[in-house]
């Protein structure tokens, strides 16, 4: 068994003596215990017990009903983190969606129900010993990936295995053991059964936490995934995908939302929004993702202010920053089509402009509706096209963005418009 031997919190610790003075077996299981076979550190510390979420509660005077319906609650330790203890279950019926489970006695039939190998080992923070029963630290030397069992049994209990495979392959670099590839393959179809809410959360890990997702990503292509779950991606041809991943793969981890929309700028404008509401992020990020994928290049640094002006009017300044970091990837990797000094030419004349506090919108102008109405217009959708008018006449010529002006200039948008105006017009 290794050497490498985690090292848990006091918090752990405590939680641990006090169930198994209980009379209750606790181990750790997870992430913390993979990692630390990987030579890894990690804050993600989960316990599995033979208590029952009752017994929990009653013994740990601060608790927090995280998941009662499947045996998980957490505790507040002394240190204030929450650590979740979960109680060893073993499944009863799968369908590929969910699972019914009842509460087991043993730390055995806990682990036997686990996807992978590499999360099936288990460790006692108190005797420091691990329990692998089915060869998950072999398996992690090895750098290989395999189910607990048979693999097809493990994917039809949760289809959701199949894109978690995925993951951990792209994340841990590990080479998936060819009857797990050649089952999640084969079962890749029954993705389309899974809730948009799931796959989405699986693809933002990849996209959020993986410092080089660009292997996850491949493995969603070569296993077909793509084309099932995301055909608008799965359409480009190579070049364009191999340019959006490498992207991807050039911009920092914790940020989904700018890696998402890397992927996307390749993908026609409607079929981007339509994958994102598929996925049910919510409005506001969607609306952000699509703004960003769909945004014209970085206008050139040489151009006249005025472009640059209308520039910024149509995509402002959130997008400006999101696409100069996403141009920056695309240049450090090599794909873009322009290199790192001319992306940040660019950004620098945008910043410049925006330094000069130029009117970009219409909320930005020394006139409003009220100011029309002052002159004797009508409200109605005549105030929106004499006020995005005025926006041009400005972006051209900022300096004009005063009131009387722009009074003059709406007086001869009207005679062109040949729209009379009713009554005497008040002093604006």
């Amino acid at each position: 068994m290794s050497t490498v031997r985690p090292i848990a919190p006091g918090a752990v610790r405590w939680i641990v003596r006090t169930l198994e003075e209980a009379g209750y077996e606790t181990w750790a299981v997870g992430g913390a215990v993979r990692d630390a076979l990987m030579g890894r550190t990690s804050v993600d510390w989960d316990l599995a017990t033979k208590a029952t979420p009752k017994q929990v509660r009653r013994i740990f005077s601060r608790t927090v009903p995280v998941g009662i319906d499947h045996g998980t609650v957490g505790v507040l330790a002394r240190d204030g983190v929450m650590y979740e203890l979960t109680t060893f279950r073993r499944d009863v019926q799968t369908d590929g969606r969910h699972a019914l489970v009842e509460f087991a006695e043993r730390i055995e039939d806990d682990l036997s129900r686990r996807d992978f190998t590499i999360n099936a080992v288990a460790w006692h923070p108190l005797r420091d010993e691990f329990y692998d029963p089915f060869g998950g630290e072999e398996d992690l030397s090895a750098g290989r990936l395999r189910t607990v069992g048979d693999a097809d049994q493990r994917f039809k209990e949760d289809y959701l295995r199949i894109l978690r495979a995925l993951r951990f392959a792209g994340r841990f670099d590990l080479k998936i053991e060819d009857v797990t590839w050649r089952s999640l393959v084969g079962l890749a179809y029954r993705l389309q059964t899974l809730s948009p809410e799931r796959i989405r959360d699986e693809l933002i890990k990849v996209l959020s936490i993986d410092p080089s997702p660009w292997r996850a990503l491949s493995l969603y292509r070569e296993a077909g995934v793509i084309e099932v779950l995301y055909p608008e991606i799965g359409a480009l041809r190579e070049g364009l995908w191999d340019d959006a991943i490498s992207v991807v793969n050039a911009l920092p981890v914790g940020r989904p939302k700018l890696r998402l929309a890397a992927l996307l700028r390749p993908v026609v404008e409607s079929d981007a929004v339509g994958l994102l509401v598929r996925l049910r992020l919510s409005n506001a990020d969607t609306d952000a993702v699509a703004r960003l994928a769909s945004a014209t290049d970085l206008p050139s640094a040489d151009l006249d202010p005025t472009l640059l002006r209308r520039w910024l009017s149509r995509h402002g300044r959130t997008v400006m920053r999101g696409l100069s970091r996403i141009e920056i990837a695309s240049a450090r990797s090599g794909r873009g089509s322009k290199n790192l000094r001319m992306v940040v030419d660019s950004w620098s004349r945008l910043r410049a402009e925006l330094r000069t506090s130029p009117p970009l919108k219409v909320d930005d102008l020394a006139i409003d509706g009220g100011d029309l109405k002052k002159m004797g217009l009508k409200p109605g959708p005549v105030f929106g096209e004499i006020l995005n008018e005025l926006l041009e006449h400005v972006l051209e010529e900022p300096q004009r963005n005063q009131k009387a002006i722009l009074a003059h200039e709406v007086e001869k948008i009207l005679q062109r418009r040949s729209v009379k105006i009713d009554g005497e017009a008040d002093s604006l």
